[in-house]
Order: C-alpha cells, then sequence, then structure tokens
C-alpha cells in the first residue's frame, strides 16, 4: 500500500509544478507571437490549468477506468466552485467586472444542463461524447472571437499585467512549455495507477477516487492560481479560471474520455455528484452575474459554497465507511 500512496503523493506534486510550468511556458509563447492578452487568458491558460484534468481522464479511460476518468471531470468541477472559490471569496470577496465573464456564466450553466440530459440514461456513448466535442469546437470559436476583438476589458487589463510580470525570454518559454507537457504526462501516469491501486485494495469504487483524491490533486493549480490573482485584486482572473477549467472538464474532458471508452455508471453519479455540479454551477451564475448590480461573491457567499464542499465530501466518506 505505500507504493500506491508514494505514487499518488509524488504525481499530484509533480502534477501541480508540470501544469503551472506548461501554462506558463505557453501563455509566454503566445505573447511572444502577438496573441491577444483576453484570448491569452481564455484559452492559453484555461486550456494549460485544464491539462491536468484531461490528460488524467484520458489515461483513466485508455486503461477501463471510467470511473476516475468521469470523476475527475464532475468533481473538479465541484472541487473548483465550492473549495476553491469558497476559499478564495473567504480570503478576499470576488468582485466580476468583465463583461465576457458575464457572457460565459451562462453558457457553463447551458453545458451542465446539456451534460445532466446526457447523462439521463446513466451512460456517455460515443455519439455523446462527439456531441461534447463539437459543442467544444463552437465554445473555442466563440471565445476566440470575443478575444480577438480587441475590445476594452478588465480581464485582458489583468492578463497583460499578469504577463508582462512573469515575462521569460522565447528559449525559456518553449523549455517550460514543452517540459511542463512531458512531465504532465508522466505524473499524470503515476497518479492513475496509484489512484487505481488505492481503490482495488481499499475496496473503493474508481469513482469514488476520481471524486476526491484525483479531483482535488488535478483542481490544485485553479486553487493556487485563483488565490494569488484574489489576493493581488485580479478578480476577473480569479473566477475566470474556474469558469474556462469547468467549460473545459464538462466539454472537452468527458468528450475526450468517452470518446476513448464510453462509459456507464451508476444512478448515483445522476442524482448525487452530477446534481451537486448543477446546483453549483447555478448558483454561480446567480451571484457572478449580479441581477441587482455587479457581480460578487462575498464573504457568506464564500463560506455556503466551502460547507456545501465539506458536506459532499463528509456524504462520500459516509458511503465509503458504510461498506
Amino acid at each position: 500500500m505505500a507504493l500506491p500512496f508514494f505514487a499518488i503523493v509524488s504525481g499530484l506534486a509533480l502534477l501541480v509544478w508540470s501544469a503551472d510550468r506548461f501554462v506558463e511556458g505557453s501563455a509566454s509563447v503566445a505573447r511572444h507571437y502577438g496573441m491577444p492578452p483576453l484570448l491569452i487568458g481564455m484559452v492559453i491558460v484555461g486550456f494549460g490549468t485544464s491539462a491536468p484534468e484531461m490528460v488524467v481522464s484520458a489515461l483513466s479511460a485508455a486503461q477501463g477506468n471510467p470511473g476516475i476518468a468521469l470523476g475527475n471531470a464532475y468533481g473538479s468541477n465541484i472541487t473548483n466552485i465550492a473549495l476553491i472559490l469558497g476559499v478564495t471569496a473567504l480570503i478576499s470577496p470576488i468582485a466580476v467586472h468583465s463583461q465576457v465573464l458575464r457572457k460565459e456564466l451562462p453558457i457553463l450553466a447551458a453545458m451542465t444542463a446539456l451534460a445532466a440530459g446526457q447523462l439521463w440514461d446513466g451512460s456517455i456513448t460515443r455519439l455523446d461524447a462527439l456531441v461534447l466535442l463539437l459543442v467544444f469546437v463552437g465554445q473555442m470559436s466563440w471565445t476566440i472571437r470575443q478575444g480577438l476583438r480587441r475590445r476594452p476589458d478588465p480581464l485582458a487589463d489583468e492578463i497583460e499585467q499578469e504577463l508582462v510580470v512573469h515575462a521569460l525570454p522565447v528559449s525559456r518559454s518553449f523549455l517550460w512549455l514543452v517540459t511542463g507537457l512531458l512531465l504532465l504526462i508522466a505524473s499524470s501516469r503515476m497518479l492513475v495507477w496509484g489512484a487505481v491501486e488505492v481503490a482495488h485494495r481499499l475496496g473503493v469504487s474508481d469513482l469514488i477516487i476520481g471524486l476526491t483524491i484525483v479531483a482535488i490533486g488535478t483542481s490544485l493549480p485553479e486553487l493556487a492560481s485563483s488565490v494569488i490573482a484574489a489576493r493581488k485584486g485580479e478578480h476577473d482572473i480569479a473566477i475566470g479560471n474556474i469558469i474556462g477549467s469547468n467549460l473545459f472538464n464538462t466539454l472537452a474532458v468527458v468528450g475526450i474520455a468517452g470518446s476513448i471508452s464510453p462509459m456507464t455508471v451508476g444512478p448515483e453519479v445522476f442524482s448525487r455528484d452530477l446534481m451537486v455540479m448543477t446546483v453549483l454551477t447555478l448558483s454561480l451564475f446567480v451571484f457572478g452575474w449580479g441581477f441587482r448590480g455587479p457581480g460578487r461573491i462575498n464573504r457568506w457567499e464564500g463560506g455556503a459554497l466551502l460547507f456545501t464542499y465539506l458536506g459532499y465530501n463528509a456524504y462520500l466518506a459516509s458511503e465509503i465507511v458504510l461498506k
């Protein structure tokens, strides 16, 4: 049992480090080639912070562990909103100024509804996966058009400041990009192997492991970047990380995993996990949209999100104990 736990811990540590290097390198390369800051933040950084979920879920599906693949995607979405935004809002209340992010909030809610419709019958077929990937391509096309318009937006200003502060030479940018990607794949393999071994030896389902240990681990890059951004007053980056990551997880991560290996799951995934994800997504929409003024997640709302996360994981833990 010691070796699988070591693989999980070391895999998670390497995963977080390599994901950070990959995001930093890819964003810097994009800046060197003249990509607009808003496009870097919405596409490059969004893809980079979701790269751990993509690689882990793809490897899990390819190795015949669909529970980890789907649990990782949905569990990461739950962790992103409830844990990461909850903790971030407790540290510094989050204000949403970006009009681009306000447009993406209802899109995220709609994509969550699409996921619920597909999982109603307890399976993700290859056709379902293809639909998710096609919708993802459409979403990315819309995002790219938004980024290329070069209209003034608070999110673009915050990203531009970060790019200037973390500017790298071209050679080092490519070095971090390639090194980060290679280590990301290697650390993901370690994490998946360790998670599967622990699940089998403890008699816990792959799904539970994916929803908890793996989901938390692959969400650590978002946690670090959101907390740091909030402490700097870059609130739109903090919430933009979460919206972008959840869109990638819902569409691309599940779509890639489902296209590799169709997934059949128990009814509890829809009634428990997907419903929690849906409620949290709707709450994010209500808080972030700001129907009575600018969108804002205050400390009370952050506390409620964090309490929901703790309650959800306590429920999962009770199911493990009862078994």
